[in-house]
This record gives structure tokens, sequence and C-alpha cells, in this order.
């Protein structure tokens, strides 16, 4: 008996259109941001697209939109500096440590002005943070916010977070303050303020939340003002910020065409042959950070300085798009996905 004909696998063509850029959306309160990014997909019909950086259902701001190549841009975004201001609510813990959850504990101290003064300053710079138990960070394997809806006790560990401010800048009534904070990648709003209540002698929550600022992102456009856009074709890809906009904040470096070439063939750069172009002051700030290898007006790529030399992260390939430098050359390199 003859074995059954071979069947041809033909690879499938994703479902939308190409399309590259960043829309940078003004989310509305109540709903999540991967509803946000659902909507926007098909609004678009686009292939591939995904968000910088969550935001909770119960904050409004702005939330980064990455479409094809800029997805790739997506982790220098969240590395980027975020701006947030938010109102919290004394008196009332909540399991969610925002006005979405349940009350868990309560307390009628409320604290003056200058008690909320003299706590903050421990919450700014290079801090310690636990986590809200309703995030998305894995605990043996299993997102948090699932296990503690599922009613499980959620320890979370401290983790590093860079506070960069952290400002009183409203009291409207005894029960509320709101604040103004400036902080860098995964810092979470819910904990500054339960953390804050809990210094003041008192319990709280967030009431209210905005975001402000995303990296060099500082204005969005409103999510039904988008959707009105769709009603009967797909919205214009026009709307949509350059790829490389998302970079605008990182350093920028000046090469020649000839180190721009060595960098596309993955080599590294001494970083003795760009003494002068780095100001002194900025050298040992950028020790281990990106800068934007630029040609002229043109991006070359995303570079690290690193051990005395430039090494290539990301490369700008002919197609206008982030990519991995090629294997070998003097350093090599993993890229960072």
């Amino acid at each position: 008996m003859s074995p059954p004909p071979r069947r041809h696998h033909r690879h499938r063509k994703p479902k939308g259109r190409p399309i590259d850029g960043w829309l940078i959306v003004d989310k509305p309160s109540g709903m999540g941001s991967t509803d946000v990014v659902n909507k926007l997909k098909r609004l678009f019909d686009a292939q591939k697209c995904g968000h910088g950086g969550t935001l909770d259902p119960l904050a409004t701001g702005l939330l980064p939109i990455a479409f094809g190549a800029a997805t790739k841009t997506v982790p220098y975004v969240m590395d980027g500096t975020k701006v947030y201001r938010f109102t919290l609510k004394f008196g009332e813990a909540r399991d969610t440590d925002d006005a979405d959850g349940e009350v868990t504990e309560t307390s009628d101290a409320r604290p003056t002005d200058e008690q909320i003064r003299a706590a903050l300053p421990a919450f700014v710079g290079d801090i310690m943070q636990v986590p809200p138990a309703y995030s998305a960070i894995k605990v043996g394997g299993e997102r948090a916010y699932d296990l503690a809806r599922e009613g499980q006790a959620v320890a979370l560990e401290p983790r590093p977070a860079r506070v960069d401010r952290y400002e009183l800048v409203a009291r409207p009534d005894a029960d509320t303050a709101e604040f103004e904070v400036q902080s860098g990648k995964g810092v979470y709003m819910r904990s500054l303020a339960r953390d804050l209540a809990r210094a003041c002698g008192t319990v709280g929550h967030i009431a209210a939340l905005r975001r402000l600022r995303v990296g060099p992102f500082h204005e969005g456009i409103t999510l039904d003002s988008l959707l009105a856009m769709g009603d009967t074709a797909p919205v214009s890809p026009d709307l949509l910020l350059p790829v490389t906009t998302a970079l605008a904040d990182i350093p920028a470096l000046a090469l020649t065409e000839a180190e721009a070439a060595r960098l596309q063939f993955g080599q590294a750069i001494n970083l003795v042959e760009l003494m002068g172009r780095i100001p002194p002051q900025d050298q040992t700030s950028l020790t281990g950070g990106l800068v934007r290898a630029m040609a002229g007006n043109r991006l070359v790529g995303l570079c690290r300085l690193e051990d005395g030399w430039l090494k290539p992260e990301r490369l700008m390939a002919s197609n206008n798009q982030l990519a991995a430098p090629p294997a070998g050359g003097e350093t090599p390199l993993q890229p960072e996905d």
C-alpha cells in the first residue's frame, strides 16, 4: 500500500496591513491597555500592534501604541522617564491599592500637609518597593493578579525602583491629596500611594491616576476621536508617528560615515576614537547606557557605551526598521528583544 501523498503547508499570510509607527492614545478610565490595543489593531486593520507600558483600567492618560516595526522599540519607551499625577484617598486600604478594589482596612487618622511632606523624601531616589498584589508580576508561573482574584495570599518581594520626583501638588480636603511623580521603569504608583499613607500613620489608596508623559511622548489623541474616524473604513496610517520618534529621548552621538559602516558590520568602536564628541560630564552618566548613533541626520542605530567601547545593539536596516547587528565583528553581541 502506497503512503498517502504529502501535503505542502503554506505559510499563512498575516492578516491586516503591514503598517509601522507610533500612535499616542489618551486612554479613558475603565478600559484595560490590552483592550485599547485590540480596538486599534482592528481600527487600522494592522498586522502587528502592541503598547509601550501598561496603564491600569482605572488610570487615564498617555498610552503609546506601537504598530509593526515600532514594536521593536517598545523596550526603549518603557525604559524612558514617566510622569504621573494621582489622587491619594486617606482612610481606606483596598486589596488592589486603588478605587476598583475591596476595602481591607480603615483608619480615622488624617495626616497634615507637613507630615506628608516630611514623609516624601524616603520615597525619592533608588528605593525598594513591594508591588501591588494585583499586578502582572509572575509568581510560580502565574500572574499575581490571577492568584489574588482566586483569593490566594500573594507575597511579592521588594523590587528596586527609581523615583526622581514625588511632590504634593494639592490638598483638596483632609481625606485627599494630589501628587505628581516622575519615575523610571517599573515603578508602581499604587505602591507609592499605599506606602506613603502608611508612613503618615494611616492607610490609603489611589482614587484617580493620570499618566502625563512616557519617554518622549507628551500628548495624545482620545480613543473616542479615533474610533469615530473608523466608522466606514480602516483609519489612515498617516496618523502614525515615525518608528524612530520613540528614540528621541536617547542622547545622540555624531559618527563619520566610515564609523557608521563599521557599526553596520557589527563592529564595536573604541571610545578613544570618539574622544571630544562626548562631553566629560556625560561620559560617566552614559556608561552602560544607550546612545543614538547618528551619521549627519541619519539614524545608524542604538549603541551602548561599555568597557571603553561603543557597541551596536540595534541597527537601522535598509527598510528603515531597527534590527539586531550581524554576528561577528570585533565584539559579538546578543541583541535585546
